[in-house]
């Protein structure tokens, strides 16, 4: 179909995938209109049909892909909260895992989230933790392969603009609350782009969207900022420079105003009152000590593959906006900026980058990925295809014995046996990392000097003590002194355990391939 370079206005057309108006053509303002055809599909011809196979092969992408078990030093932490909640029908006020910050001010902000952790765990253990994982996993990719497709009308456009973001993405699927929010986010702006291109029923969903957002992450302030770029982007009429707007109608601005209070309503709606709503402002603004000493708060590594990638994605489209008269909307390349900008400030922030730009992505690759054509479609190969990837995905799942090795592989299991048997001299010391671990498996007997809640321990000054002491800066002994510190657990070729191997006063009583444990000479 040969594509028109010159100002095309404003169509709609039928959606082969199940959509119903879009706005066209490709390159410009929607999708590619061959891909269209008239008559919908039977429900049963489209759930074996090529796009679904695409989206099946995302999915065992990603669960080739994943890590061997997708831990990092919040899950054990944020699956004790949820177990405490689950136990004692209680939310926290206050710190009770470390002795640090003992008694200082803390609520469990993503508790949603941690009561969901705990209850899988404790139904099916560490495989159920997988599983969830690549539940969610799949649930995002999919989800960014509907955005994309319902922004392009080119499913296979969209597969492959997901498979090219995939690498970005996947670094960060670990079991944490920020996986939920970005399957919140995603969902934010299918909703969006549906009420963009006509379909409001949905626009409803978003009050109850936000206030399990608000529970569970807060990263609900980005999906409030995309729901205010749409609502002022269609306040204008612009026609300029390959960026368009159109102004929304009346009725569908009360709508998009109703449904963003709504959703602001919805954020009181917490066991805290109104303040988880505040904790994502008290985050930005009041912990610098955090950007400066964890990795993922710093800027975009752009030396690292990820980084590049990032930078190829930068460049790309930079010079395909050059070189294509392609036109964009305000509040979609208003969003891709927006998210280029935080990713390169902050590396976490390429979560939020990647389904702002999928679809723009997806929208440039559909001027030369052909449509999909359903009168070409082999459904029995499809059918074939998709149960190869079921069947695959259930034959190299990992049993609870490998699961439990892997853990071991990664986390102090061992030496919290010997801890077990042979119980410390405390306060101790531990390795950042280590932390959530700890309040898990020794159930608070232990108390922490730190963990992942790096917000509570950056406001009364243990993080930047625990920085000094892990660099081994010349105060570092000082700073174990002055905590009282009796016992340390900490990686074992970590910079601390030298210092403390040629000192006088600690020896070394513990030592395996991960971890060592060292003891005051005095408490022996």
């Amino acid at each position: 179909m040969k594509r028109n370079s010159t100002t095309t206005p404003l169509t709609r057309a039928p959606n082969s995938e199940g959509a119903a108006d879009r706005l066209a053509p490709p390159g410009e303002l929607g999708g590619d209109r061959s891909d269209l055809p008239i008559r919908p599909q039977p429900l049963a011809k489209r759930l074996i049909s090529f796009p679904v196979l695409l989206g099946g092969l995302l999915v065992g992408a990603l669960f080739a892909v994943l890590p061997g078990f997708p831990a990092d030093g919040d899950l054990w932490w944020h699956l004790k909260v949820g177990q405490d909640i689950l136990t004692t029908h209680h939310f926290p006020t206050a710190d009770v895992y470390s002795f640090t910050v003992h008694g200082t001010p803390w609520v469990a902000y993503e508790w949603v989230s941690e009561v969901l952790l705990a209850a899988v765990q404790r139904a099916w253990g560490l495989q159920g933790l997988l599983a969830l994982n690549l539940a969610l996993g799949a649930v995002i990719v999919l989800g960014l392969y509907a955005l994309a497709t319902l922004r392009s009308g080119n499913s296979k456009a969209a597969f492959v603009a997901c498979g090219i973001v995939l690498y970005l993405t996947v670094v960060f699927f670990t079991l944490r609350p920020q996986m939920l929010a970005y399957v919140f986010l995603i969902l934010t702006l299918i909703i969006l782009e549906r009420f963009r291109q006509g379909r409001s029923g949905t626009l409803w969903l978003l009050p109850p969207l936000f206030l399990l957002w608000v529970n569970t992450h807060g990263t609900f302030v980005v999906g409030l900022f995309a729901v205010g770029v749409y609502t002022v982007s269609g306040l204008f009429e612009i026609r300029r420079n390959g960026v368009e707007s159109r102004r929304w109608t009346a009725a569908q601005r009360l709508r998009l105003e109703l449904a963003f209070l709504a959703s602001l309503v919805a954020l009181t709606v917490t066991p805290y009152g109104p303040k988880l709503a505040g904790f994502p402002v008290d985050m930005a603004f009041s912990h610098p000590a955090i950007g400066a000493s964890i990795t993922e708060w710093q800027p975009m590594p752009f030396n690292s593959p990820p980084g590049k990638l990032f930078l190829g994605l930068m460049v790309g489209f930079l010079l395909v906006q050059v070189a294509l008269p392609l036109r964009w909307h305000l509040a979609e390349l208003t969003l891709f900026l927006s998210g280029l900008v935080a990713a390169s400030l902050h590396a976490r922030f390429v979560l939020i980058f990647v389904p702002f730009c999928v679809p723009l992505l997806a929208v440039i690759l559909s001027r030369w990925v052909p449509p999909y054509e359903p009168g070409k479609d082999k459904l029995v190969i499809n059918a074939i295809l998709i149960i190869a990837i079921i069947a695959g995905i259930a034959r190299f799942f990992p049993s609870q014995t490998k699961l439990q090795s892997r853990v071991e592989e990664d986390w102090p299991v061992k030496a919290v046996h010997y801890l077990e048997q042979h119980p410390p001299p405390l306060p101790m010391f531990n390795t950042y990392t280590y932390g959530g671990y700890l309040i898990y498996a020794l159930d608070g007997r232990n108390k922490v000097f730190i963990d992942g809640r790096t917000d509570i321990y950056d406001q009364v000054g243990v993080l930047a003590d625990y920085g000094s002491i892990s660099r081994v800066e010349p105060i570092a002994l000082q700073l174990l002194d002055a905590y009282s510190v009796q016992s340390c657990l900490i990686e074992r070729n970590e910079a601390l355990g030298t210092l403390l191997a040629a000192s006088p006063h600690w020896q070394k009583v513990y030592a395996d391939g991960q971890s060592v444990v060292f003891v005051r000479k005095s408490q022996l």
